[in-house]
């Protein structure tokens, strides 16, 4: 690659400043000197970005953020797809603000968390009982727990096709960064494929009674095939399997109770979590009465779960934040908009593909209201020193995209503006191909986050 080019320098063929990145350059070996990795989620990590554009954000409006450089960007990373409403969304922020003034953690449950927990029951009918946590690596995890419990197994089904379910062993076990991990915990978790029910069946098969839940996001990036949901669903019950989906990103996404919501498929229990809170920390395991019972103090008939217990787990603020949200979600056509907004994005997009011969190289997919992009070589095979030259040129365009996470705050001419942008970006890819990446690549590749090494 061309590590000797200055992305402050380098022509790029339109109207827009060249940002600088220098105060965000100068601020990188502090992060890392004081931060593993530098920062606080491997996601948003200097490796996922090119070499010389990894801006420091120091503030967010809406869906544009500015960096320590004084950069804007419109953004689609949207808090890796937690702010579905916008940036410091003023009635959440405001209703986190009240809440605080009236202190944020006690030493006995607060009225706040039955009427948020009465809320969210009601309006997203994915299960008998709910309990609120932090994050949704806790709530996935918990519900490994209750299934492990109620079945007395301990093998766990995961969807191999689905990224990320956990920063818990029994998931990270199944990566490349399984460092530290005990054998024994990573040999019990188990693959199967999505959209095809015939993995799922033989990993039942070859593990008779063994089993004790599958866990799977409902839709990503491909829709589920007709009853393939519905014959998953009917296996885990023959098997007596707990059914476990994970709809931390399709929760107030894609519906307000998430994928269950639009196929109509329930499963024994659900991890919700990111817009819920609209970037504030809060998630939420749900599910059948007699399963989260377990964790309760009134079942006598089994050994006690000990079920998400956390100091901070009911904190004031982020409950109101979620109480917000779910009362906008209620008044206000926030799913249309994404659905809208994004499907308008999609064909624009898909135009500009077009229009550079890239359909091969530059695919885009899944749902509206949750787009991902494709970066592939001349000869259609992933590749991440593409990936890596199309965030350089849409972060030269003012467009910070690590993928296409659309918001309430994502006006029509913001899409727009979005995709002359990218139709821009999109040139420098194609003449990339034609005449070479390393002409226009400077630095690095970005890198998986699933690595062995560095």
């Amino acid at each position: 690659m061309n590590s000797s080019a200055n992305p402050a320098t380098t022509t790029i063929g339109h109207s827009h400043a060249e940002p600088s990145f220098a105060a965000s350059k100068a601020l990188q070996e502090r992060f890392h000197a004081v931060i593993p990795g530098g920062s606080h989620t491997y996601a948003k990590g200097d490796d996922q970005f090119p070499e010389h554009m990894a801006p420091y954000i120091e503030r967010g409006d809406g869906c544009r953020v500015w960096d320590v450089d004084g950069n804007e960007f419109i953004e689609y990373g949207m808090g890796l797809r937690s702010v579905t409403l916008g940036h410091a969304f003023v009635p959440v922020v405001l209703a986190a603000q009240a809440e605080m003034t009236r202190g944020i953690n006690f030493g006995r449950p607060a009225t706040l968390e039955l009427a948020t927990a009465e809320e969210f029951l009601d309006l997203t009918q994915a299960g008998d009982m709910v309990k609120f946590t932090k994050n949704g690596s806790d709530a996935t995890s918990a519900a490994v727990k209750l299934a492990r419990a109620y079945t007395g197994r301990d093998l766990i089904a995961v969807c191999a096709d689905h990224p990320f379910f956990s920063v818990d062993d029994w998931f990270i076990g199944t990566t490349a960064i399984s460092a530290g991990i005990p054998q024994a915990v990573r040999e019990q978790s188990l693959h199967f494929r999505y959209n095809d029910i015939a993995s799922l069946a033989a990993l039942f098969a070859a593990h008779p009674n063994k089993i004790a839940a599958a866990i799977m996001e409902v839709e990503r990036d491909v829709p589920p095939l007709p009853g393939y949901l519905e014959a998953v669903r009917d296996l885990c019950t023959r098997n007596g399997v707990i059914l476990i989906f994970d709809e931390i990103v399709s929760g107030f996404r894609s519906h307000v109770s998430g994928g269950q919501g639009v196929h109509g498929v329930r499963p024994d229990l659900s991890a919700f979590g990111k817009a819920l809170g609209n970037g504030f920390s809060i998630a939420a395991l749900t599910g059948r009465r007699e399963l989260m019972e377990l964790g309760g103090l009134r079942q006598k008939e089994r050994d006690r779960v000990f079920l998400l217990s956390t100091t901070y787990g009911a904190e004031s603020h982020s409950l109101a934040a979620a109480r917000a949200v779910m009362q906008i979600y209620r008044h206000e056509p926030v799913i249309a908009h994404l659905n809208e907004q994004g499907e308008r994005l999609r064909q624009g997009l898909l135009a500009a593909v077009r229009d550079h011969n890239l359909e091969e190289n530059v695919p885009i997919f899944g749902q509206s209201c949750c787009l991902f992009y494709g970066s592939r070589d001349a000869q259609g095979q992933p590749s991440q020193a593409f990936r890596t030259l199309f965030l350089q040129e849409t972060l030269r365009r003012g467009l910070l995209l690590p993928s296409f996470v659309i918001s309430y705050s994502h006006t029509p001419a913001v899409v727009d503006t979005t995709i002359e942008r990218v139709h821009e970006a999109l040139g420098v890819y194609r003449r990339a191909l034609d005449e070479g990446i390393d002409k226009y690549l400077v630095g690095r590749p970005v890198q998986s986050v699933y690595r062995a090494r560095n």
